[in-house]
């Protein structure tokens, strides 16, 4: 633990006493007194040895004994002591009822623990040197931009990369090429996942390209492989996660598998971590909206059939509109009539991750695992804690930003010819090539020499207290509301497809054709190619990896993390990008429900950003489009007017509140204000496929979620 240099650099080590582990098992010889005399073999207090690192403190039984017992992951979390300075302090010395005993004790990630040592001396040492951890370079105590765990990456060249993946053909395909050549350790986390899932189609041709059979392959190399399922309420959701677990823990030893949360015994009902994550030796992580399931595997053409089955073998030809599965024992066999019932493609994104923002996600899922781990399954041996990754965390005030190295390194890079297999990119890149996910930052010049004195939450967050501020504050221009002012507003713009929309209302922000004779032709004929992954049939399913300046974001809380607040950096960050969005706002999502200022039952306020930056654009007489696709119904089965269609009828009852009926929509506030004018600046709509389920059989149709 203390030379491995995946974990980061060794701060300090030495053995201490805890009093809250489970009684360590030694042999009889290394007994800390003969006969039980004086009882203090019978104390909880043992000695454990104690490994500082800059992220974590990690509590071994050995220095030779590599097997975790605990492990404090550093975190920024507002229960933590501040000193007279304004600094964070994760240690403090403690007195001791017995003037004999020498305590401290170390809190973060919503979690305190008490230690021991010999001395006094030892205290301050230790105390000493896990305060001076908090500070920059590794910074994990203090929140950044938007309030997130995570700092923004690729201010300086530190290796960040980004690539984006349309459907699950061209987002499978990689995540199956990146989990076939893991070498040390594989995250998996997700809201649905099937064990038979084939990564490759036609899945004839592909058999060992099945999700178990990767992951036994790799596992029998030695590679540790961790899944963290959501465990869902059986009586609402047919997934049934459990078997799921009970499929992978049958591949191999080295496949470890928890479902989290417990309903019943944490409260948790209603909440599920929706993220799916695959991260391999924290390289490489794929993130995004595809989970590793049934009916999520699909190409830009959308087919709403197969038969005979060559790309969705058995369940994996899925509309759960239509009917869910009831059993899972053979997922081989159909569901569904193929002759009768086309299949609900599935349109999704996913994003994949390099470098340091990589080693972020990685962090999130540890955190999640660990906490999981100590409410399920605290004494299951066959469970271990997890340990983050090291990497530098630097401030973006504490460095050169790129653009400083453009003129030095763009000669170099002029005329070589761009491998985009490799993780190099110069910053002579044009914009187009390296895609901004996230705002930028304020840029070492324009900071004083006093701002460099105050915290990174007073300098990032700034313009977000400001946000956060003015959430629930109504504008001056937003007419008084009267429940019985007006009908619900039809959605005049909520169509199936988008050819309908009126060209001269997106004319101005295609620029694609124009974007493409600015670029390099040599990069072009490269993607065309194929070169940079290897089955990729179209350009357009796949992006470019290239340098990037990104954050990782997240939504955690206590039940999900642990955590003592709730960390909002994805509401956060959605709000200042509508509020700074200059030309238009696209948004895909399964669901679309949030609410204005003053809106006590839905606390997001995605929705007051949008209607914010409509306003502006009209004050500012500006064009500016919103372009919300969301699914014509929700993914559940069960006709509207059906007995047990209870959640289809909530979801749209929401849907309907956001959008266009009653005084908390979105329509009807911009009506209050700007009239028939609304339709211009935000729109809705939904995609839909079709296509006949047998040769010159009946013509269909199905929504495209």
């Amino acid at each position: 633990m203390s030379f491995l240099p995946e974990y980061g650099p060794k701060l300090k080590e030495d053995y201490v006493s805890v009093g809250h582990l489970p009684k360590i098992q030694k042999d009889r010889k290394k007994r800390c007194c003969s006969c039980g005399l004086f009882n203090c073999c019978k104390s909880n207090w043992q000695k454990v040895w104690v490994v500082l690192k800059p992220g974590f403190l990690a509590l071994l039984e050995d220095p030779f004994d590599p097997k975790l017992l605990d492990v404090i992951i550093f975190d920024a979390l507002p229960h933590m002591d501040i000193n007279g300075e304004g600094q964070i302090s994760l240690a403090k010395e403690i007195k001791e009822r017995n003037p004999l005993h020498f305590g401290f004790q170390v809190s973060s990630g919503g979690r305190t623990i008490k230690l021991r040592t010999r001395s006094s001396s030892k205290v301050k040492d230790w105390v000493t040197a896990i305060n001076a951890a908090r500070q920059p370079p590794e910074g994990w105590c203090y929140p950044h931009r938007f309030g997130s765990f995570a700092p923004p990456r690729g201010l300086l060249e530190d290796g960040s990369m980004v690539q984006w993946f349309i459907d699950g053909q061209a987002a499978f395909e990689a995540i199956a090429s990146s989990i076939e050549e893991a070498k040390s350790e594989i995250f998996i986390t997700g809201w649905w996942l099937c064990p038979e899932l084939y990564l490759r189609r036609p899945f004839q041709n592909h058999g060992s390209s099945r999700l178990d059979a990767l992951l036994e392959a790799r596992a029998k190399q030695g590679v540790q492989i961790y899944i963290l399922l959501y465990k869902e309420v059986a009586l609402a959701l047919k997934i049934n996660s459990l078997y799921s677990k009970q499929r992978l823990l049958n591949i191999h030893e080295n496949v470890k598998v928890l479902r989290y949360p417990d309903h019943f015994s944490s409260g948790v009902y209603l909440w599920s971590h929706h993220e799916k994550i695959v991260i391999v030796d924290n390289q490489a992580c794929y993130i995004g909206g595809l989970d590793l399931c049934f009916g999520r595997y699909d190409s830009p053409e959308h087919k709403v059939t197969d038969s005979p089955p060559v790309i969705w073998p058995g369940k994996d030809y899925y509309n759960p509109r239509e009917s869910e599965p009831n059993s899972w024992e053979d997922t081989m066999k159909d569901e569904l009539d193929r002759a009768k019932y086309p299949r609900m493609p599935w349109h999704d994104v996913q994003c994949a991750l390099y470098g340091p923002p990589c080693r972020d996600v990685a962090r999130h899922f540890v955190q999640r695992w660990n906490y999981a781990k100590r409410n399920k399954a605290l004494n299951e041996q066959a469970i271990p804690l997890l340990m983050p990754h090291h990497h530098m965390v630097i401030p973006h005030y504490k460095g050169r930003s790129k653009e400083t190295n453009d003129e030095a390194e763009g000669k170099l890079y002029h005329d070589r010819d761009i491998d985009m297999r490799k993780p190099v990119l110069t910053s002579r890149t044009s914009c187009q090539d390296v895609p901004l996910l996230l705002p930028q930052e304020l840029e070492p010049q324009e900071l004083s020499n006093a701002d460099l004195r105050v915290t990174d939450l007073d300098i990032i967050n700034h313009s977000d207290r400001l946000n956060k501020k003015s959430f629930n504050q109504p504008l001056l221009n937003r007419k008084a509301k009267l429940e019985s002012s007006h009908q619900d507003l039809p959605m005049r713009s909520f169509v199936d497809n988008l050819s309908s929309l009126e060209s001269s209302s997106i004319r101005r922000f295609d620029s694609s054709k124009d974007d493409r004779n600015l670029m390099d032709k040599k990069w072009w004929e490269k993607q065309e190619r194929g070169d940079q992954v290897a089955s990729v049939l179209d350009i357009g399913q796949v992006g470019p990896r290239a340098a990037c300046r990104c954050q990782v974001v997240r939504s955690v809380g206590q039940w999900s993390a642990g955590t003592t607040q709730i960390e909002g950096s994805i509401h956060n960050a959605y709000f200042s990008l509508i509020e700074k969005a200059e030309h238009f706002v696209y948004i895909e999502n399964q669901f679309f429900i949030s609410g204005l200022s003053g809106d006590d039952t839905i606390k997001n306020r995605v929705l007051e950003a949008l209607y914010r930056r409509i306003l502006r654009a009209e004050r500012e007489k500006r064009r500016f489009k919103a372009i919300i696709i969301i699914p014509l119904l929700p993914g559940f089965q069960g006709g509207i007017d059906d007995g047990g269609a209870a959640s289809v009828r909530a979801i749209m009852h929401w849907q309907y509140r956001t959008i266009c009926r009653g005084p908390n929509s979105i329509l009807q506030n911009l009506f209050d204000v700007i009239g028939p004018k609304a339709h211009d600046y935000i729109s809705f709509h939904g995609l839909r496929a079709h296509g006949k389920l047998l040769d010159g059989g009946p013509l269909v149709t199905s929504q495209v979620p």
